[in-house]
């Protein structure tokens, strides 16, 4: 039994084989002890089948934890929090100096040299200020300013292409640099979507807190293994995609029409969710595809 599930796996390590893959780190998957080990250890794998890949991660969890102990209540507008000055200045503390370092940690314990890094990092990500978008049930739109909140203006794909060929695995803190020095806090999924495209990955996957996408999320029969684009576009017009999933459908489109080939929202609560993604036929989760 172990040994045909080895072959079947066989056509999809070749075709991974010497591609990058970007991987967006969060969720349940990130405070579950059991989960973190599970999720290294399919980093290791991919690894060591000859896949290149790049670590995004978040760490809302933890920054909402560590603004509470300073008193600061979050709030989120479609899903982004609104940052303030030492709102970023908390968010950088807990995602470079704790979470970064943690993940480094774990996959050097495993025999997998990763190197820490955030986007001031030889300017890895320069940012400039991000406004939040709110849909209306009209259809209509409107702009929010929701503080120190970037997006990406560009990669150092040459940083990564570098620390790629050299063997080593890049994990990367969602912190860009502006023009003007100041920090900005970006989603990581957003992130991850502007260094998969910029990488032309082979694939982006998002790792989250739900099975996938729903046309209804209170009917589990609903649930969608592939959306195109269009479709996406479509359902977040109508008010179908709402709140915290706006980001990550947003990141798949942006990975897509960036260059990706693929993109996959998966359940990071399921155990090995990585490898059954990507070798395995079924796979799980929804793709989002041209």
């Amino acid at each position: 039994m172990k040994a045909s599930i080895l072959v079947d796996a066989l056509p999809y390590i070749q075709n991974f084989y010497g591609k990058t893959i970007v991987i967006k780190y969060g969720g349940n998957a990130m405070v579950n002890d059991d989960l973190k080990n599970k999720v290294m250890h399919d980093i290791v794998l991919m690894k060591y089948v000859g896949i290149r890949p790049i670590i995004v991660h978040g760490g809302g969890p933890d920054i909402t934890g560590f603004l509470k102990k300073f008193g600061k209540e979050s709030r989120f507008v479609s899903g982004l929090r609104v940052t303030d000055k030492e709102t970023v200045q908390i968010a950088e503390m807990v995602l470079v100096g704790k979470i970064n370092s943690e993940i480094v940690s774990r996959l050097n314990k495993l025999s997998v040299n990763a190197v820490g890094l955030s986007g001031k990092d030889a300017k890895l990500i320069i940012a400039k200020k991000k406004m939040a978008v709110i849909h209306n049930m009209d259809g209509s739109s409107e702009k929010i300013d929701i503080g120190f909140v970037g997006e990406v203006e560009t990669i150092n794909t040459e940083l990564l292409n570098d620390l790629l060929d050299q063997n080593y695995v890049p994990v990367i803190a969602p912190i860009g640099t502006g023009s003007d020095d100041s920090s900005y806090n970006i989603n990581a999924d957003y992130v991850a979507a502007e260094i998969a495209g910029a990488m032309h990955a082979e694939k982006l996957l998002l790792l989250t807190d739900i099975e996938g996408i729903y046309h209804d999320y209170n009917d589990k029969n609903t649930f969608l293994s592939t959306l195109t684009q269009k479709q996406v576009k479509d359902m977040i017009a109508k008010g179908e995609i709402s709140g915290g999933m706006i980001p990550k459908v947003e990141a798949c489109l942006c990975a897509l029409e960036k260059g990706t080939g693929k993109t996959s929202i998966i359940d990071g609560r399921q155990a090995h969710s990585l490898i059954l993604e990507l070798f395995t036929s079924q796979g799980i989760g929804t793709q989002v595809i041209r």
